[in-house]
């Protein structure tokens, strides 16, 4: 049987679905390769959870070094320890595959732009696992150690007499310690989520300005949520929030600048 001969308006049709799936296509190739990074980012990092672990239990034991008696992290279920080694993995291959992961996203939106666009956003791509890392940094180098003397100080003896002794669960340090982190790293991606929206036209920085007392009262309000219910861990997030909202007014102004001007270049020409 003979297939009948396409109208003009199929091959209409048939030329508009071509580039979606060759973006289709695309995509699936770029996930899989995120995905393959990422599970080899994994297996590496479960063959070294354990050192990860110390690691991330350093700010502890140096809190413990300075003190007298036998100290120790405990877990209550057997698999437990087994189960904080893969949050661990997990955890450190999404940082280690996190520069894969953004390349290959980067190749399959950039075709798409134009070459200004490409060049104004490429900066933010950069720039955003550095400030994750200074956050990251500022929690586990300044504000941990700071936080477990905190905590440690109510260990001691309850009125029978009865000792009151630290003893924390594997788990629960990890959790506690992958949440602080976590907190701090995307609170630090502050100025450049802003700065985009500024760059893309969604908000200016006068209207960041104006909203200032806002934005304020919100970081407080992050701080309280994503950190450990203490006045310390709070101060500590809610500050720099506050100081990278400042910065981001600063850099949605000199993207605007920098915008007038290209904008007075055209229209001169």
């Amino acid at each position: 049987m003979a297939h009948p001969q396409k109208t003009k308006e199929d091959l209409v049709v048939d030329q508009a679905k071509m580039p979606l799936l060759e973006h289709l296509a695309e995509l699936r190739r770029r996930l899989l390769y995120s995905l393959v990074a990422f599970l080899i980012a994994f297996f590496i990092c479960f063959y070294f959870a354990n050192q990860l672990f110390n690691f991330l239990v350093a700010p502890l034991a140096d809190m413990w070094a300075n003190e007298q008696g036998q100290h120790k992290l405990i877990y209550t279920a057997l698999t437990e320890k087994f189960f904080v080694n893969v949050k661990v993995a997990f955890f450190a291959a999404g940082m280690m595959a996190f520069p894969v992961i953004a390349s290959q996203l980067w190749m399959f939106v950039a075709p798409g732009m134009y070459r200004s666009e490409r060049k104004a956003f490429l900066p933010f791509l950069y720039v955003t696992p550095v400030l994750f890392l200074m956050g990251a940094s500022l929690v586990y180098y300044v504000l941990m150690p700071v936080a477990w003397e905190f905590f440690a100080s109510f260990q001691g003896l309850a009125s029978e007499g009865l000792p009151v002794e630290l003893l924390p669960r594997v788990s629960e340090y990890l959790s506690l310690t992958m949440r602080l982190i976590f907190a701090f790293g995307v609170a630090f991606e502050l100025p450049v989520a802003l700065s985009l929206m500024v760059r893309a036209g969604l908000t200016s920085s006068a209207s960041l300005a104006e909203k200032r007392r806002y934005a304020i009262v919100i970081a407080f309000i992050a701080a309280a949520v994503l950190t450990p219910p203490d006045p310390l861990s709070q101060i500590s997030l809610a500050v720099p929030i506050i100081l990278l909202y400042e910065i981001s007014i600063w850099t949605g102004r000199a993207i605007e600048r920098q915008r007038d001007r290209a904008a007075a270049a055209i229209s001169g020409a």
